[in-house]
């Protein structure tokens, strides 16, 4: 279950796309030994920016494999897609990243979106985001129910389990499952029903109208809103001295992506920048921000959020001891 109780957090996606395994451990790795609390990556087949024929690494092997090599940080998908396994798999696949981890596995799981992976793969793509999303719904009753001991049977339109067992079970009590997504009839709504955290992207102000939608999903269910993780991602951050070097460094990782565009309005600059565009988020009480480390993975950067940004995010929070 998520420490709700902790005054900060920060976690990195090191992207799976346009790397090799070596490159893509060693980042992990690194974060890990830096003190940063969760390791992510996306769950994808294809490279999702730039050239969509580039390199990619699956992200379960991957991560069971990072979670083996690492010790303090949690490990999860950002997030997985719902339409790439059975719902019932997904939670023996998770419980026993559980096990790899030592208790440390987040479920991380969307409806997904990327067409193309889907049709060069052959897997069900469905006719559009409403379908996914139902096809979601169905999912996550499996999945919960599983993770807490149960033996679910279910007979959906999509989705089919038969008293299901999870043997062994995880090694947290609540293993804790992470919603993505913003969506606010559906995707909000399920978190509110099955989510132990959220992950929402975008401007501080899009994500304080969002989270207001999710706070009236809760009370609707008579759900505790305080129960939920609120984690934020928080883009591709990169730190110098100058605000000219780290746009340089920031513009050459899009080159190495496939020559993907590259994203707007990210946390490009000096710390004092990056600090400044995250501290809204934790007025808004969502204190585990995720940012995303391209390959070939900024050292740089990813150290002077552990060891710049954290420390003076913490000293605004009055954590003691910084």
């Amino acid at each position: 279950m998520p420490d709700l109780s902790a005054p900060l957090k920060l976690g990195v996606n090191c992207w799976n796309q346009y790397t090799d395994w070596p490159g893509f451990l060693a980042a992990q790795v690194r974060a890990d030994g830096l003190g940063l609390d969760s390791l992510w990556t996306w769950d994808h087949l294809y490279p999702i920016q730039g050239d969509h024929t580039g390199p990619m690494l699956e992200a379960y092997v991957a991560m069971a494999a990072v979670a083996a090599q690492t010790e303090h940080a949690s490990i999860g998908l950002m997030v997985g897609a719902n339409t790439f396994r059975n719902p019932a798999l997904v939670a023996k696949m998770v419980t026993t990243l559980d096990h790899v981890s030592g208790g440390r596995a987040y479920l991380g799981i969307g409806a997904a979106w990327f067409q193309t992976e889907h049709t060069a793969f052959g897997i069900e793509y469905g006719e559009g985001p409403p379908e996914r999303l139902r096809w979601l719904s169905e999912a996550l009753p499996i999945i919960r129910g599983m993770l807490h001991g149960e033996r679910p049977t279910a007979a959906g339109r999509y989705y089919h389990a038969a008293d299901v067992i999870n043997n062994p079970p995880p090694l947290q009590e609540r293993l804790p499952i992470l919603i993505g997504g913003s969506g606010p009839n559906v995707t909000l709504r399920l978190v509110a029903k099955y989510g132990d955290a959220c992950n929402i992207g975008g401007t501080a102000e899009s994500v304080a109208e969002k989270d207001a939608i999710l706070r009236r999903h809760c009370e609707e269910i008579g759900r505790d809103e305080k129960e939920i993780e609120r984690t934020a991602g928080m883009g591709v951050v990169v730190i110098r001295d100058s605000r000219e070097e780290a746009r340089r460094v920031f513009m050459s990782l899009w080159d190495h992506n496939g020559k993907a565009r590259p994203w707007e309005d990210q946390p490009v600059g000096t710390v004092e920048d990056v600090i400044e565009r995250f501290e809204p988020y934790l007025e808004l009480g969502y204190h585990h921000l995720i940012f995303s480390s391209p390959p070939p993975y900024d050292d740089e950067s990813m150290t002077r959020v552990a060891k710049e940004v954290r420390p003076a995010l913490e000293a605004k929070l009055g954590v003691a001891g910084t």
